[in-house]
């Protein structure tokens, strides 16, 4: 997309998410219904720009569907990950903080998908800018089957053993499936316009 060109998205939701598909098919069934909700809202696709896992399918059923894509990948992950060139963004880093970065700086709201310790990672890093008053960007953690239980219940014990206050778990919403995450994107999205 050239930057005179007028954009066609009313808002950006980042997504973090597996390079592989994990065990349970609805980790990808949800990930290709993520995808067609952004297109269906007008919400632009960020994420991790990985063409494999339930990255690649997020983002071949948000394309499919007619959403703008803007896709991150570090020089080092392009041959592991398979990069997706055929974005309406695609952006190559040095590194993966970077990565991180442009990811953040380009979305207006954070889900997570299951992943593994690169998710792990990007999750806790933008939960540690949320709890500083770095951002007040909706966190949310896709919970499939409870795929996210033992992070939450993680939050919960780092709270009662006194290394955190209760404001990372009221920083982080977690939806069971993609209806509850839809409504609330709304929900977050409508309150920053």
């Amino acid at each position: 997309m050239s930057p005179s060109a007028a954009l066609t998205y009313s808002a950006s939701v980042c997504v973090f998410c597996g390079a592989r598909m994990g065990n349970d098919p609805a980790f990808e069934h949800s990930a290709v219904q993520l995808g067609q909700v952004l297109a269906k809202e007008g919400w632009r696709l960020v994420y991790g720009a990985g063409d494999v896992g339930i990255m690649g399918a997020v983002a071949k059923s948000a394309q499919a569907a007619g959403a703008e894509t803007f896709g991150v990948i570090p020089v080092h992950l392009m041959g592991r990950e398979v990069g997706k060139r055929d974005l309406t963004a695609f952006v190559v880093t040095e590194n993966m903080h970077e990565r991180k970065k442009v990811m953040f700086m380009n979305s207006d709201a954070i889900v997570v998908l299951p992943g593994g310790a690169g998710s792990l990672d990007e999750f806790f890093e933008v939960l540690t800018w949320r709890q500083l008053g770095l951002h007040d960007k909706p966190i949310i953690l896709l919970n499939i089957n409870g795929y996210w239980d033992p992070l939450i219940a993680l939050m919960d014990h780092v709270i009662a053993q006194g290394f955190a206050g209760p404001d990372i778990r009221d920083n982080t919403l977690a939806a069971d499936d993609v209806d509850q995450i839809t409504a609330l994107l709304r929900d977050r999205l409508s309150a920053r316009s």
